[in-house]
């Protein structure tokens, strides 16, 4: 089972993500994070170290994975039929593709998601909805909204459902895991 979980920032998706594997976990599955996340500044470690808090609040032994690029070798190297793997997030790791060579990026891309429909196992992966503000100024800026779109575009068609988060309140665009 393939979920996304759209939202903007603040937005509840990442807690959301997390009740879903909180779910699966009492049924007996193993709990994998996938952080694609770095900690360039100071005010993104602190963002880092707030969702581990969040994470560790919940009572879930979570196995933690870094993964700021190659999500599709993760991806098919960790899951397995009896565990559960969130990804937060997806325009995280776009943004950190796009920074170490744009030109590689829609290889990346298709590689995700041709992996993704034959993975064993549930995988949940949160991304921002970026789409719904302004038109940056900045080309890089630019080339990321519309690459965000786009992803998020190809990931829920191959995604068994969809939820965007709006408020904390999980809204069923696809499927049936609201």
């Amino acid at each position: 089972m393939i979920h996304l979980v759209l939202g903007g920032a603040r937005s509840g998706k990442s807690r959301y993500g997390e009740s879903l594997v909180q779910a699966l976990a009492r049924e007996g599955r193993e709990c994998l994070y996938l952080a694609t996340a770095t900690a360039g500044d100071g005010e993104m470690a602190a963002r880092i170290a707030r969702h581990r808090r969040q994470r560790q609040a919940g009572g879930l032994d979570w196995q933690l994975h870094e993964v700021p690029l190659a999500l599709a070798d993760a991806l098919t190297a960790l899951a397995a039929a009896n565990r559960v793997i969130l990804v937060d997030c997806l325009t995280l790791y776009l943004t950190n593709e796009l920074l170490q060579c744009p030109a590689d990026w829609p290889g990346h891309k298709a590689r995700l998601l041709a992996c993704l429909p034959g993975l064993p196992g549930d995988i949940i992966l949160i991304s921002n909805e970026v789409g719904s503000g302004i038109v940056p100024m900045g080309e890089l800026s630019r080339q990321f909204v519309d690459e965000a779109g786009w992803l998020n575009q190809a990931m829920a068609q191959v995604a068994d459902s969809v939820t965007l988060v709006v408020a904390g309140l999980p809204l069923p665009l696809k499927g049936g895991m609201a």
